[in-house]
C-alpha cells in the first residue's frame, strides 16, 4: 500500500510511525489479550497509559505545576462554551480579539453565556495583505475576566506570532498550532485545543489551565465541562475516549522521539519558507496574507486563474495529493502542513505546483 501525503486542515495526517503501532497493538495491547479500546478506563493497565501521556504532555511543554492538564470531549467548540461557564460571571465582561472565522465562533457562543462580549480588533487589509490590527488599536476593556484570541486561524492561514500583553487572564485556542513549536505555558490562563490537527484523533480536547482560575463556575455549567470537577477525577468524572487518549500519547511519545518542541518549530519553519517561497516566486499562484502573520500550519494559495481549480486538485490527488481544497468561505487552496507532515511531502507539493504551471500557465 502507499499512503497519499494529506495536506487537510483535520482531522489531519498522522505519524505512520504512530499508526502502525496502533496497527499492532490494536487486537492485544501489552500482552492483555484484548484491544486498548476494550480495557477499563478505571483499569490500572488503562491509567498508566494515561497518566504517561499527560506527563509526556507536561515535558513536551513545559506545563507548569500549578496548571492542570485536561482530557476532554467535545473538540474545540465544546471549549467555546466551556471556558466562559467556567471563568467568568454571567454578567461578566470579556474581550475576544476577531480574527477569523474559529474567532467569530467563540464570539458567537460566549455571548451566550456572560454579560458583554468587547471585541477588541479583528483583521485589516494593509499593504502587503490581510494582516491583524495592531496591539495599539485594540480597545481593551478595563474590567475583562479574560482575553481570548487564536493565535492561528486555519481557514485564511492567518496567525498572530507574539503572545498578547494585556491585564486580564489570556485564553488561546490552539487547536491548530498546540505543539508546533516551543510555547511560554506560563503567560496563559487556558490553552485548550481540538485534537483533529497536531493532537490526534476528532472528538477530543485538551485544556490546560492554571489552578487559580478554577472553582467559581457559572451555576448552569454542566459537570463534564467543569474544568474543576475534571481536575479533582483526573478527566475521568465521565468515560473518558479512551482510544484518542491512548492514540493521543503515541504522538507525545513519537514528538519527543523527534526532538521535542525545539525541532519540531525548526522543521515547520523551513516547510513554511520552502512552500512560500515557491509561492512568492510565482505569477500563478497567489498567497494574500502579509508576510507578518502568515501561519506555518495552515497555507492557502489562489490559482491566477480559479477555473483551472477543480483540475489542480483533481491532478493533484492522481499525484498522491489530498486534502488541498480551500475552505468552503474563501474557496483555492489550502496546504495544512502540521508537524506530521514531513518536509518531503511538502516537496512533493511544489514539484507538482510547478508541473501544474508549466502546463497550464
Amino acid at each position: 500500500m502507499s499512503r497519499v501525503f494529506n495536506f487537510s486542515a483535520g482531522p489531519a495526517t498522522l505519524p505512520e510511525e504512530v499508526l502502525k503501532r496502533a496497527q499492532q497493538e490494536l487486537l492485544e495491547w501489552n500482552g492483555l489479550g484484548l484491544s486498548v479500546m476494550e480495557i477499563s478506563h478505571r483499569d490500572p493497565e488503562y491509567v498508566r497509559i494515561a497518566q504517561q501521556a499527560e506527563q509526556d504532555l507536561r515535558d513536551l511543554m513545559a506545563v507548569p505545576d500549578d496548571y492542570h492538564v485536561l482530557f476532554l470531549q467535545g473538540g474545540g467548540r465544546g471549549q467555546f462554551s466551556a471556558v466562559p461557564q467556567n471563568i467568568a460571571g454571567p454578567e461578566a465582561t470579556v474581550d475576544y480579539l476577531d480574527t477569523g472565522i474559529w474567532s467569530g465562533y467563540a464570539i458567537r457562543e460566549a455571548k451566550k453565556f456572560v454579560g458583554k462580549v468587547n471585541v477588541v480588533g479583528s483583521t485589516e487589509q494593509r499593504a502587503g495583505g490581510k494582516a491583524i490590527m495592531l496591539p495599539e488599536q485594540w480597545q481593551l476593556s478595563d474590567n475583562a475576566a479574560y482575553f481570548h484570541y487564536c493565535p492561528n486561524e486555519t481557514v485564511d492561514g492567518i496567525a498572530l506570532h507574539q503572545i498578547p500583553e494585556v491585564n486580564a487572564p489570556i485564553v488561546a485556542d490552539m487547536s491548530s498550532n498546540i505543539l508546533s513549536e516551543p510555547l511560554d505555558v506560563s503567560k496563559f490562563g487556558v490553552i485548550y485545543a481540538g485534537a483533529q490537527k497536531n493532537i490526534g484523533p476528532s472528538g477530543f480536547a485538551i485544556a490546560i489551565v492554571k489552578q487559580s482560575l478554577l472553582g467559581q463556575p457559572q451555576s448552569s455549567l454542566c459537570s463534564i465541562m467543569d474544568y474543576a470537577i475534571q481536575a479533582k477525577d483526573h478527566s475521568m468524572y465521565n468515560t473518558p475516549n479512551t482510544f484518542a487518549w491512548y492514540l493521543s500519547g503515541l504522538v507525545f511519545e513519537w514528538l519527543k522521539a523527534q526532538g521535542g518542541l525545539a525541532a519540531m518549530g525548526q522543521q515547520n519553519r523551513h516547510k513554511a519558507a520552502l512552500l512560500y517561497g515557491f509561492i512568492d516566486s510565482s505569477e500563478f499562484y497567489h498567497n494574500h496574507v502579509h508576510t507578518d502573520y502568515r501561519s506555518i500550519m495552515n497555507v492557502p494559495f489562489q490559482l491566477v486563474d480559479d477555473s483551472l481549480d477543480e483540475r489542480f486538485l483533481r491532478e493533484a490527488r492522481e499525484a498522491g495529493l489530498v486534502g488541498l481544497k480551500g475552505h468552503r468561505f474563501v474557496g483555492g487552496m489550502r496546504a495544512s502542513i502540521y508537524n506530521a507532515m514531513p518536509v518531503a511531502g511538502v516537496e512533493a507539493l511544489i514539484d507538482f505546483m510547478k508541473t501544474f504551471e508549466r502546463a497550464n500557465g
